[in-house]
């Protein structure tokens, strides 16, 4: 059973606090004490470990709790903190899980457990209660843990900044990477352990043919894991009778350790040699030459034994690509307990390191000498009013810190972000302790509160993101060329068809003669009969549909403005005489396209409410204060959301 899945939640971390993992890092970049000391957890399957931080990088207070004394995750927080001294309550909390985190509501795949991360962190009167998956923290160890933590096997030397790959055999095969990105260092969430298994000689051969008996599909998780060690051991000895079987993967790995069992030692030998495989091609897939972590509760046991294995052998076999990998260096990972160096990065992210203070504010202040005069006054702004930047889009920003709007992009840029939305995100996280809305996959096995939270936090993510790219230019064109229109009509097919008619409706409401047109046989003839005085609007997610493209071209030949609300770079776009781009990719050829649709009625609400007031304002009020009021089609965004 995979245990070791990584959330959709990709991290980053400042390389100012943390050095390149090229490099002996320190275990501590301050010894500052914390105003209040900090939870770190890492809850396994088996068993629950905590400790106390007061000191940046100092671990203290370690407990190993067993889970199954527990009946469930808060039972066993509670009973860590009831053995911490009187009087010492910690405010912030990081947890590293082994279990996929994809919202507020968690049911453990390993243990009985499902708790509510909003609701333990009330129950136990936390400021920020953090909660990651354990392999995205194991990743985010790296960067903190220095050459006493890991051992090198064979040779290479790592480059610096150079992509990192992670590997994780235990219950599952977890697979991570970091990605440097600017001056952060970014996890990869992967299912990378559930890639098809590919032997490298004859025995792993017969292993794969054994294993095919009883599973269909043979991932690389069915054979690199404590399972798959224990299905290598019972392939090899399948026909002999003296072989004690079952045997489980502990017995197996002690008994290779002692050479006390020759079918154990095999077992393990195969392990390590399929390890490599799997090794090798992670870095040639992530271009991993800051070096191959392995961490995971297997090999690090396996100590000289794994170290004189043929698992680097195995790593440099790749043909043409032997020098290219031969160059990686490739670590186990020995140092005690690095989860709580991951969640330990993690939770200083999002929190402030001290009362009053926040990271990203730091940062910001730190970078405000190399700014531009006018990305400065950006920078003083929001160090000035950083909880109003939040929910400020970038016109008031420009506005209030007397700036262009490119100038408060260039500001976020300058700081290592995409832009206005990813700063924004990061502030936010910072503020508030709460990890920001993210996009995050739905799944069949979803319980409903999972399946809802998916569903609005998507929507939510999207609509932050499509505001700060909104071409306000195009939507004031729009709003210009429909108050002139004499007649519009709208024109959509499947799923924005619905757009269409929300869209004829609400232009009803001003008296705007108006007509939507969702047959795409008779969209052609009725662009044929427009005018120059008239308007024909395209709706469309993809911006491809052959008959909308046409009928757009006809609606210009007979001199009608054409507005398209659709992707930007599309063949629909190029007709259009305005284009509002809604460029939210969905994969409507398999699912409904439900976020663009969304975001489609957005548009036409910021359009008909703009028409709307600039019309004679005695007629205008009615028809807002009317659709408020719920009666029909209204233009509030309530109405569409």
């Amino acid at each position: 059973m995979p245990v070791l899945q990584l959330s959709g939640y990709a991290v980053s971390v400042s390389s100012d606090a943390l050095p390149s993992v090229a490099q002996e890092a320190p275990m501590s970049a301050s010894l500052t004490p914390y105003p209040d000391p900090r939870l770190l957890a890492d809850i396994g399957a088996t068993y629950a470990r905590f400790c106390l931080e007061q000191v940046p990088g100092r671990f203290e207070q370690v407990r190993v709790l067993p889970c199954a004394d527990y009946p469930g995750f808060l039972d066993v927080m509670q009973a860590y903190l009831q053995t911490l001294p009187e009087g010492v309550k910690p405010r912030h909390a990081a947890v590293a899980i082994a279990n996929p985190i994809e919202g507020d509501w968690v049911r453990m795949t390993n243990r009985d457990w499902a708790f509510s991360i909003q609701e333990v962190q009330r129950q136990l009167g936390l400021a920020t209660l953090l909660v990651v998956n354990n392999f995205t923290a194991l990743a985010m160890s790296l960067p903190r843990i220095g050459a006493e933590g890991r051992e090198q096997v064979g040779g290479g030397e790592p480059e610096p900044n150079g992509v990192i790959g992670l590997l994780g055999p235990g219950t599952g095969l977890g697979v991570s990477g970091l990605v440097p990105t600017g001056d952060r260092w970014t996890t990869l969430a992967t299912e990378g352990g559930h890639v098809s298994f590919s032997p490298g000689d004859e025995r792993e051969m017969r292993i794969l043919a054994y294993a095919w008996k009883t599973l269909p599909h043979v991932s690389a998780e069915r054979l690199v894991s404590g399972p798959g060690l224990e299905l290598i051991y019972e392939a090899l000895t399948e026909g002999d009778p003296e072989a004690e079987r079952p045997l489980p993967a502990a017995r197996i790995v002690q008994r290779a350790i002692e050479k006390s069992c020759r079918w154990s030692a095999e077992a393990v030998e195969c392990f390590c040699n399929m390890l490599g495989t799997v090794a090798s091609n992670l870095a040639l897939t992530l271009g991993a030459t800051g070096g191959i972590y392995i961490g995971g509760g297997i090999v690090p046991r396996l100590g000289r034994t794994f170290v004189e294995s043929g698992f680097r052998a195995r790593f440099e076999s790749k043909g043409r690509f032997s020098g290219y990998v031969a160059r990686i260096p490739t670590y186990v990972l020995t140092a005690e307990n690095p989860a709580f160096h991951g969640v330990s990065s993690l939770l200083a992210e999002h929190v402030p390191a001290h009362e009053g203070g926040n990271p990203l504010m730091e940062r910001v202040r730190a970078a405000r000498a190399q700014l531009s005069p006018a990305e400065r006054r950006v920078a003083d702004f929001v160090l000035e009013n950083p909880r109003t930047v939040l929910n400020d889009s970038v016109a008031v920003i420009a506005q209030m810190a007397e700036v262009s709007q490119p100038t408060v992009i260039r500001f976020c840029r300058s700081l290592g972000f995409q832009g206005l939305a990813d700063f924004k995100l990061k502030l936010a996280s910072g503020l508030t302790g709460n990890i920001p809305v993210q996009r995050t996959q739905v799944r069949r096995q979803d319980a409903t509160p999972d399946l809802c939270a998916k569903v609005l936090d998507n929507t939510i993510s999207a609509i932050v993101q499509f505001r700060e790219s909104l071409n306000v230019e195009a939507v004031d064109r729009a709003i210009e060329i429909l108050r002139a229109a004499q007649r519009v009509e709208f024109y959509a097919s499947g799923n924005s068809a619905v757009v269409a008619l929300d869209a004829q409706h609400k232009l009803f409401r001003f008296r705007i003669p108006a007509a939507a047109h969702t047959d795409a046989a008779l969209q052609a003839l009725a662009a044929d009969l427009l005018g120059p005085q008239d308007v024909a609007v395209f709706i469309s997610s993809s911006g491809q549909s052959t008959e909308l493209v046409r009928a757009a071209a006809l609606a210009q030949e007979h001199g009608a403005a054409v507005i398209a609300i659709t992707a930007s770079k599309s063949p629909l776009a190029r007709k259009a005489t305005v284009c509002i781009p809604v460029d939210h990719g969905e994969d409507s050829t398999t699912f409904i396209a439900m976020i663009s649709r969304i975001l489609h009625l957005l548009v036409v609400d910021m359009v008909a409410v703009g028409v709307a007031m600039r019309r004679d304002p005695a007629a205008a009020l009615p028809q807002l204060q009317a659709g408020s009021a719920g009666a029909g089609p209204g233009v509030l965004i309530s109405h569409v959301v």
